[in-house]
């Protein structure tokens, strides 16, 4: 077995096309250290609908320039099956370690196997990258980018030509391709004849953000900015000065990019404590809202004050806002979510006679929605102008909140104030989620295993209405690794990540509201409820 394994390792170490993955496995071999090389070799890492990501390093079951390679070159095989040769395939990057040379790797690969390449001109956040695939009439898009993933991880996303990120059987084919790549001295990669664009594509992108915002209305509200040490920073900083909101006072130790993520240990703002820099600013500046990217920038947080204090917004809050804005503008066309959001969506939409779509999780299936005017995903993900970009976008989106703000502060009033009124209207959609971190994926596996085998019947003291496993899709849903429970006045689904090592159990309640006297009460009984269902859950599942 040792020798067998060692043998994959020389076999590896001869094409590896990187010197620092070079380096660091041969250091490996002459260790000997076999359990490592076991984890690196037991297998490859798989390219599905979220394309790759994965720990940087060297071997198949690590992201390194060698499977970026091997990826690419399946790509451009399964482009050109489909037709596609002299197509033209843009390619974006971040400012993780190693994310240029994954560009660049991918651009050669293209070239020499008869596509066009293009590669945007810098880090640039991935909304960018998802609007050229349109605007340049692409027939592919590539993101190197592990989004909020921690420092060690680097990944790669995939769209196809509608700017949509790939679904199946996109995916798989995709896959069949990259295993039928034999060697690596198979691709060709000439040193050169891909195009590195200039910014009139980041122009375009910027001139495109203002078709977020209602002409004439109030741009007065006033922001902190964390780009979490991420690309968004100068392009957000552009989309606001060309909005004529005030220049967003900026996390001075988060702005800049900055691969390590020196001051948080994920570089999430879902995750705790990532934000804490953020409240610190805030509290000297005295802002009317924080607003927060990720470090790719698809994605926006927003936080607000609560009772002197800084209070962060679920997902499913500035979905709602959002929702509301917009349908007080006027909008029209389907208002979607993924199956994990509040239900909320549903009643703003049904309320305001517009369509209303549930999707699985992931901005691939709800870009894709017919008709789409908005979408959104309770992991801080929002798409409010899918007609320029087909995917979740952090900075369109800061507009529209800002947007709003500014709007509720000329009026003498605030976020939390119109997420009350939501409350009274439509009774309180409080949602938690309890995650679970693993070492072991096993974990994950037993745990989905255990509520196959044993719905639970009550949680909370609610009983169970409905359970459906949601491996055996539906007229309105594909298969999915996945189980929802419908109780009387909650729903849970609970999931494995797609990105990360975690199973994820998304938790909502629906209290009614008797007036606004009536809120502190139903609050009490959501959190309780929020809890209690918490409690059951772990312990119905195992973990």
């Amino acid at each position: 077995m040792h020798d067998e394994l060692l043998a994959r390792a020389r076999a590896w170490l001869a094409e590896d096309p990187d010197p620092d993955t070079r380096a660091e496995l041969a250091g490996l071999i002459d260790a000997g250290d076999h359990a490592e090389l076991a984890a690196r070799f037991s297998g490859t890492l798989q390219f599905g609908t979220a394309g790759l990501r994965g720990e940087l390093g060297a071997g198949p079951q690590r992201m390194n320039r060698a499977v970026v390679i091997r990826a690419a070159a399946g790509l451009a095989a399964y482009l050109r099956k489909h037709g596609r040769t002299g197509g033209l395939v843009v390619v974006g990057y971040d400012a993780r370690h190693k994310s240029a040379d994954f560009a660049r790797d991918t651009a050669a690969v293209m070239t020499g196997a008869g596509l066009r390449a293009a590669v945007l001109p810098r880090p640039l956040p991935t909304p960018v990258l998802a609007f050229a695939i349109r605007h340049l009439g692409a027939v592919a898009g590539v993101e190197v980018t592990a989004s909020h993933n921690p420092p060690r991880d680097n990944g790669y996303k995939v769209y196809l030509g509608e700017g949509s990120q790939i679904v199946p059987p996109a995916d798989s084919e995709i896959a069949a391709e990259i295993d039928a790549i034999a060697s690596l001295d198979d691709v060709p990669r000439p040193d050169g004849g891909w195009e590195i664009l200039d910014d009139s594509v980041l122009d375009a992108y910027l001139a495109r953000t203002d078709a977020v915002l209602a002409d004439g209305s109030p741009r007065t509200a006033r922001t902190v900015y964390t780009a979490m040490h991420g690309v968004g920073k100068d392009v957000l900083l552009a989309a606001f000065a060309r909005a004529g909101f005030p220049e967003p006072v900026l996390v001075a130790e988060q702005a800049e990019p900055d691969p390590d993520f020196p001051t948080v240990a994920f570089p999430n703002p879902e995750e705790p404590g990532a934000m804490d820099l953020a409240f610190a600013q805030a509290r000297a500046s005295e802002p009317d809202l924080i607003v927060a990217n990720d470090p790719d920038a698809d994605r926006l947080a927003v936080a607000v004050p609560d009772g002197g204090a800084w209070r962060m917004l679920r997902g499913d809050e500035v979905g709602a806002l959002l929702a509301a804005h917009l349908v007080g503008r006027g909008a029209t066309g389907t208002f979607a979510e993924s199956i994990v959001s509040s239900s909320l969506l549903g009643r703003i939409a049904g309320r305001a006679g517009l369509p209303y779509e549930e999707t699985l999780t992931g901005f691939k299936w709800i870009a894709r929605v017919d008709g789409l005017r908005y979408g959104y995903e309770e992991a801080l993900g929002y798409c409010v102008d899918p007609q320029g970009v087909r995917d979740k976008d952090g900075i369109t989106a800061a507009l529209l909140v800002t947007e709003l703000a500014s709007e509720l502060k000329e009026r003498g009033r605030t976020l939390p104030d119109l997420l009350d009124d939501l409350a009274v209207e439509y009774g309180l959609h409080a949602t938690d989620q309890l995650s679970v971190r693993v070492q072991d994926l096993s974990v994950i596996a037993d745990a989905m295993r255990r509520l196959r085998a044993r719905p639970p019947a009550e949680l909370a003291g609610l009983a169970v209405t409905r359970a459906e496993d949601l491996a055996r899709g539906s007229d309105r849903l594909p298969p999915t690794d996945g189980l929802r429970y419908t109780l009387d006045g909650a729903r849970i689904v609970v999931r494995p990540s797609g990105t990360e090592p975690k199973l994820k159990c998304y938790l909502e309640v629906v209290v009614p509201v008797a007036g606004h006297a009536g809120l502190p009460a139903a609050r009490d009984r959501a959190a309780g409820l929020l809890a209690a269902l918490k409690r059951d859950l772990a312990a119905a599942a195992g973990i």
